[in-house]
């Protein structure tokens, strides 16, 4: 009898990090890019200087390319599920910009020895998810590599005029998010052998769920900034947005929509190494008031295809929420946007206050 040679390859075993827990941090890359001349084109509006989800270049008065491009290591082991996460994810920068994807390209990486049918199994699993988005897959780039890396470059078009960045939130704006946090606890469990069958398939669900819905609806509204939860988790995403408003922001951890177990598992210290790093980025920017530990450290939490973070105007945001709930969202009002003056920060007062 012929075997399955996919049964045989435990993708998570074959990788150090998993998912968007592989990502450079968001201080280290500052650092990196810092001193780097900025080139200056009219018609790019939105390129590497602007710390948002994607680089928007204008074709036309009524018409702009979105592109971006996302990858990482396994999370899970079944090879088709790792090709659907891996491209939501990278589908998810278009959708955060209020954009439709239209193109992919695969990015990939497999050890010489992986069995054909587990590579091809991570492709179809891409390729399912780019064509449920409507992008077609027009080609790609691979090579060799002891760990397999898997993800995708993805174009997608907007109109300049409806562009929805992460710097743009105003005062009193309600912050409201679209899917359950603690994805990269999950992905720790699973790869440790501690995640229970609900916990998995749960984030299974989630990292799979295209952000599609979500950016049709927040767009019906007076949405002013967005951003998608991935690898530097809500904090470290939050703070990029009020920084780049020149805001503060406050959040209800209590709030949020966890994933089963996950709580737990963050007491016990399960945690993926990017916690600690996003910690250290964040941290110094929010106080944490009497937020337990656990469910700090939940909110430091790297996100692979995690949701969407909407900053709505408040007379819209139930209305938004309601709508995105009645579109199979699990959407959450999580938090606000607050003023933020020059004496604040000259005071040093923190970006991010974690409230009850």
């Amino acid at each position: 009898m012929a075997t399955d040679k996919r049964q045989d390859v435990r993708l998570t075993k074959l990788a150090e990090c998993a998912g968007c827990g592989a990502k450079v941090g968001a201080g280290q890359l500052a650092e990196l890019f810092e001193g780097f001349a900025v080139q200056r084109d009219p018609n790019l509006i939105v390129g590497f200087d602007h710390a948002d989800d994607a680089a928007v270049y204008r074709l036309r008065d009524d018409l702009a390319i979105v592109q971006t491009v996302d990858f990482f290591p396994p999370m899970v082991d079944d090879p088709f599920v790792f090709g659907q996460v891996a491209a939501a994810n990278a589908l998810s920068d278009i959708y955060a910009m209020g954009a439709v994807p239209v193109t992919a390209l695969n990015v990939m990486a497999v050890p010489e020895d992986m069995p054909a049918d587990v590579v091809r199994a991570i492709l179809r699993g891409g390729y399912d998810k780019a064509a449920e988005a409507g992008a077609v897959v027009a080609g790609g780039h691979s090579i060799y590599d002891d760990e397999p890396k898997y993800g995708m470059a993805v174009t997608g078009t907007l109109d300049p005029a409806r562009i929805v960045r992460n710097d743009g939130a105003r005062p009193g704006d309600a912050l409201v998010y679209t899917k359950p946090l603690g994805i990269g606890i999950a992905a720790t469990a699973v790869k440790g052998g501690l995640a229970s069958a609900e916990l998995e398939q749960s984030a299974v669900r989630a990292m799979t769920e295209l952000n599609r819905a979500a950016s049709r609806v927040m767009l019906r509204y007076r949405t002013h900034a967005c951003t998608d939860i991935t690898g530097f988790a809500v904090l470290g995403h939050v703070l990029e947005m009020a920084q780049g408003a020149g805001l503060a922001a406050e959040i209800d951890p209590g709030a949020f929509d966890l994933l089963p177990d996950v709580l737990d598992l963050a007491a016990m210290g399960v945690l993926p190494a990017a916690v600690y790093r996003n910690r250290r980025y964040a941290e110094p920017h929010v106080h944490p008031g009497s937020c337990a530990l656990a469910l700090q450290d939940v909110l430091y939490d790297p996100q692979t295809s995690g949701g969407l973070m909407i900053a709505v105007d408040p007379n819209d945001a139930d209305a938004l929420t309601a709508e995105l709930v009645a579109q199979g969202v699990p959407a959450r009002q999580v938090g606000r946007m607050l003023p933020f003056g020059a004496d604040q920060a000259r005071a040093g007062e923190k970006r991010i206050t974690l409230v009850a």
